[in-house]
């Protein structure tokens, strides 16, 4: 499948947000409120998807719901972003139901994280759209200074400009602090920040990947892309203990991937829940390769912590070890 690049945003274009699984709109207004004002105030026109404000539980909505919701978005020549307010537990319920053709027809730019990781890896399988990991409305947008700045910096470099070649940094300061959303007066607690860089030399590939509790409940279907020899992946999760941690990646070991892929960005876990074992999710992965030779760079902060560094999915990159530097190297969109 030949890849296909979206068209870059342009000022005062249109974004659209949708609610694919959890309700934040519901169960956070006033952090969407302040979130729909951030960008505002960047100049885009922000359009609400059907669902905003609506609540069935654990859920916006029912499947056929939510698909409709989304499908609307992409069929509006008008909406040139497509960003998501959150993730959840069931974005990949509404896979068979996305209009592929639509979004072959007019692609634009599809964003999110975590649970959505489904939705940007499905439309990526089934049209070569490039689709991006990053932030989503209400969960980054809705952040404060000096955080949410970032997390738009990054943002805005991958979407807005056509650009060769980007290297990405370590943000200098990063935060896991939990503090209630609707309720939250005050930035967060910051960390200094530093990336770990265990291998050598330079790795050359496809981005893929995304939240890998979310990739392995569309594992082995048309929606999950396949991996291929020399792709670099991107792996990242939150909130999840250690035992679940090692049957993720294990999961990676026992299907061949990291037989396949040449490095694996890290990325932070928000509040990981060790057990009391002490060990992170860095040393469960090399418990879990046991030897198998395998570049990584740990702690990337394309993530469910502040801030988020945007990358697309479906693009080259370039990891030196040498230099420590990971690099997109063709542009993101066109």
């Amino acid at each position: 499948m030949t890849g296909v690049r979206p068209p870059k945003l342009q000022p005062g274009d249109t974004l659209a947000f949708y609610s694919p699984s959890s309700p934040a709109t519901a169960f956070a207004p006033n952090r969407t409120r302040r979130a729909v004002k951030f960008l505002e105030s960047k100049g885009y026109r922000v359009v609400a998807g059907d669902l905003t404000g609506h609540n069935d539980h654990y859920r916006s909505g029912s499947i056929q719901a939510r698909a409709d919701e989304l499908n609307a978005l992409i069929r509006n020549p008008d909406v040139r972003c497509i960003m998501s307010t959150i993730g959840g537990a069931n974005s990949s319920s509404l896979l068979p139901y996305i209009d592929y053709e639509a979004i072959r027809k007019d692609p634009k730019i599809f964003i999110g994280y975590s649970d959505v990781t489904a939705i940007l890896l499905g439309i990526y399988a089934q049209t070569g759209l490039t689709t991006f990991y990053g932030p989503a409305l209400t969960a980054s947008f809705g952040e404060l200074p000096p955080l949410v700045d970032d997390t738009f910096a990054s943002f805005q470099s991958l979407t807005h400009v056509i650009q060769p070649s980007v290297t990405y940094s370590p943000p200098s300061h990063w935060s896991e602090e939990f503090v209630d959303w609707e309720t939250q007066d005050r930035p967060k607690s910051l960390l200094v920040n530093q990336w770990q860089w265990l291998g050598e030399g330079t790795h050359c590939g496809r981005l893929i990947g995304g939240n890998l509790n979310t990739m392995s409940a569309i594992w082995g279907s048309p929606y999950m892309p396949s991996i291929k020899q020399g792709d670099v992946l991107l792996i990242e999760d939150s909130l999840k203990d250690i035992a679940t941690v090692e049957r993720l990646f294990a999961l990676l070991k026992i299907n061949g991937v990291f037989d396949k892929v040449s490095a694996v960005l890290l990325g932070k876990h928000e509040l990981f829940k060790d057990g009391g074992t002490g060990r992170t999710p860095l040393t469960v992965l090399q418990e879990v390769l046991a030897g198998q030779p395998l570049p990584i760079v740990n702690g990337f902060d394309s993530c469910h912590t502040h801030p988020m560094l945007t990358v697309p999915i479906g693009c080259q990159v370039e990891v030196c070890f040498d230099t420590q530097r990971v690099s997109l190297k063709e542009p993101a969109v066109q």
